[in-house]
């Protein structure tokens, strides 16, 4: 077991989080498998990227069961070391608009809990043997948002992660009988492209640390829950937000 390459399967891994999260475990040696709406970029700095990436919107939840064979055919039988779930949406109003429960309609809400809830269960159901088989760790990416109102994020993106916070523990506990350890962390203010103005604010005024996180801490954070060290931990979720959360 030493000697065997771990695999990771990460979702939303074009841009912030997700590309900080990618070249921790890369360089950690790992093989990274990739998900993501957009195609693969040519400007990869990890070897294997495009080979071990599948192009997929995960709002489209009919597509998911042929993502699940393409994947497990790229594992070839393999074990499955990690999986984390960090793709997210949170659609904007004209000019940026907070979308609150007046301004969302069905369609919306059906999409971000497809993408930001409904193919995390999906994806960790159909490579569920691949991960028992590992006794793999699972981490959730979710958000300050999910339990507290936040002055940019959507109603339904909220709502999607609070209950992603549900489902990790419900995850945690189905799982825990097969060595699978299932764990969410929920992010803050962190300097990324996806920033909302205003966030210089929210910085002064609500983060005690008063600074932006960093993507490449959020990343070693999940490598810690994908590792060893963290091996009697399941069902958690952890605040990574500089204090935004007191």
């Amino acid at each position: 077991m030493s000697d065997e390459q771990k695999t990771l399967l990460l979702t939303g891994a074009s841009r912030g989080i997700g590309h900080a999260t990618v070249k921790r475990f890369s360089a950690a040696g790992w093989r990274v498998l990739t998900v993501s709406r957009h195609a693969f970029s040519p400007h990869c700095p990890w070897e294997g990227g495009e080979a071990n990436h599948i192009q997929l919107d995960l709002a489209d939840v009919d597509g998911l069961p042929r993502a699940i064979d393409d994947l497990r055919a790229k594992l070839d039988g393999g074990r499955l070391h990690a999986l984390v779930n960090n793709a997210g949406i949170s659609p904007k109003g004209p000019g940026g608009q907070r979308l609150g429960v007046l301004e969302t309609d069905f369609a919306t809400w059906l999409q971000v809990f497809n993408v930001n809830l409904f193919s995390t269960a999906l994806l960790a159901r159909g490579l569920f043997a691949e991960l028992k088989a590992a006794q793999g760790s699972i981490v959730n990416v979710s958000s300050i948002a999910g339990s507290k109102v936040h002055p940019f994020a959507g109603v339904a993106y909220a709502c999607s992660k609070a209950a992603l916070a549900a489902l990790t523990r419900e995850m945690a506990h189905d799982f825990g009988p097969h060595n699978v350890r299932v764990n969410a962390i929920a992010p803050g203010e962190i300097d990324t492209a996806i920033l909302s103005p205003g966030t210089d604010e929210i910085v002064q005024r609500e983060i005690p640390m008063k600074r932006l996180g960093k993507p490449e801490e959020v990343a070693a954070l999940i490598y810690f829950l994908c590792t060893p060290p963290s091996s009697y931990m399941t069902g958690a979720e952890i605040h990574v937000n500089g204090g935004q959360h007191v």
